[in-house]
């Protein structure tokens, strides 16, 4: 019965050998973001608040960049097991079209509209003081703004690396880049041998700097690499215009999944803000430790992108079915793993930050309440990117972002402005609902309506 969910050894190190890279980069890069966190942790709770505000407000651009590689790297993974460099060539093209466009929206709001963005998170109740939460957030605001266009073109390369099963660059890169940022992180921020002691804008601007660095690194390497489509890629704008119209078609529904789910987050976390700045304090410290644990599920899903959408590009259809119902089952099992693990460290994580005890023991009961459900978001994830791979996109949106914003925050807006409950159920109650994302994601996979080939007949 359970043989359908286990891979032999070949599988295994099919997926290891592509899953570890990506997670080895995803670590690295979550590492130092739970590294700076902590080093604005000890300046002090109004300013790590006021970091942590921004930082959701850039997870929204970053998310969107995300959805706007993704939707054309359906076709990009297909395209590479097909062998059309030509495909690949104008993949690529697509995403630093679509990456550019919306950097400029991106920063048109964030410049336009920073104080009312922030306000959106800030209620005062007596637990810290909004005012200098709200300059300190500003203050972090205006110098990330510059690493946005550097990170949207490094992540339109690195995309098309990992669909062409490249996986190692990327990882350098990160990894050169979070040295980088770690060093002038603790230069910058505690004016460690001379430097300025500049606080949030020293974590600021290391930051950015590290963003160049990558950036440069990824770009000049893939064009001086082996990889033979990005030689030419910009002899000519040319994209297909049946290409275009499918990639619109396929990653539209995809894009705005991603926009409206990096925003129906940021919506939950303003509802649950709304119970006080310490609420929003202790969520930034249960997500800075969960992003490093959730590297696992994370790495499989991108992995199963890549695994299944070759597998599809190459019609071997009921092969892919089986790729993708050992991978999902792998997802799960490692973050049961993980889950455990990461409510181990909750205690001594959340010790770690300056700030008030009652924060620390709510950021601990957080982070357990994330760490027993993470097998449950593996689940979601690898079932996303299952569906993903197929092209499916119409469907994800509805399996994502709609359940999110149909289901998840008008409770969350209920229990928070309707009822006296404590912030630990409502918390509590809001994340255990993705159970029943679960249950329709395990419904959809099975059937196999995902299974399609998108590019052979083109």
């Amino acid at each position: 019965m359970f043989k359908k969910f286990i891979g032999n050894k070949e599988f295994y190190g099919m997926v290891l050998k592509i899953a570890i890279p990506i997670i080895i980069q995803m670590a690295i890069t979550n590492f130092v973001g739970l590294l700076d966190n902590i080093m604005v942790g000890q300046v002090g709770t109004e300013q790590m608040t006021g970091v942590a505000v921004v930082n959701q407000l850039l997870f929204v651009f970053n998310i969107c960049i995300f959805g706007g590689v993704s939707g054309a790297g359906i076709f990009g993974a297909q395209f590479y097991g097909s062998g059309n460099e030509d495909g690949l060539r104008y993949v690529l093209r697509f995403k630093m079209i679509i990456c550019c466009l919306i950097s400029v929206v991106a920063l048109t709001l964030l410049v336009l509209f920073p104080e009312f963005l922030i306000n959106l998170f800030l209620t005062d109740t007596g637990e810290g003081d909004v005012q200098a939460t709200l300059m300190y957030g500003k203050q972090y605001l205006w110098i990330m703004l510059f690493g946005l266009i550097p990170f949207a073109i490094k992540e339109a390369y690195a995309s098309s690396l990992k669909e062409t099963e490249e996986t190692v660059l990327p990882m350098k890169a990160s990894a050169v880049a979070v040295f980088i940022n770690l060093i002038l992180n603790a230069l910058l921020i505690f004016g460690l041998f001379g430097f300025p002691k500049l606080g949030v804008v020293g974590a600021a601007i290391a930051t950015v700097i590290s963003r160049y660095v990558e950036f440069a690194i990824v770009i000049i390497s893939c064009h001086r690499g082996k990889r033979a489509f990005f030689k030419g890629v910009y002899k000519n704008l040319y994209i297909p215009k049946w290409l275009i119209q499918q990639i619109i078609y396929k990653g539209a529904p995809l894009l705005l999944n991603e926009a409206l789910w990096s925003a129906g987050i940021i919506a939950m976390n303003q509802r649950y803000s709304q119970r006080g700045l310490g609420v929003v304090a202790a969520i930034n410290i249960t997500s800075t430790i969960a992003n490093l644990f959730n590297v696992v599920y994370l790495s499989m899903g991108s992995s199963i992108s890549v695994i299944v959408g070759k597998e599809l590009g190459a019609g071997r259809l009921k092969e892919a079915k089986s790729t993708a119902t050992k991978m999902i089952a792998f997802s799960v099992m490692c973050c049961f793993v993980t889950g455990a693990m990461m409510a181990a460290c909750s205690y001594g994580f959340a010790n770690i930050y300056k700030t008030s005890d009652s924060i620390k023991e709510l950021a601990v009961i957080f982070i357990c309440i994330c760490a027993i459900l993470t097998p449950v978001e593996a689940l979601n994830n690898a079932s996303y990117f299952t569906l993903r791979s197929g092209g499916k996109t119409f469907i994800t949106f509805l399996f994502d972002s709609v359940f999110l914003w149909v289901i998840s925050i008008p409770v969350a807006t209920i229990l928070v402005k309707l009822t006296n409950w404590d912030i630990i159920p409502i918390y509590a109650f809001c994340q255990s609902l993705n159970l029943i994302k679960s249950v329709i994601g395990i419904i959809l996979v099975k059937k196999g309506i995902w299974i399609q080939n998108v590019v052979t007949e083109k």
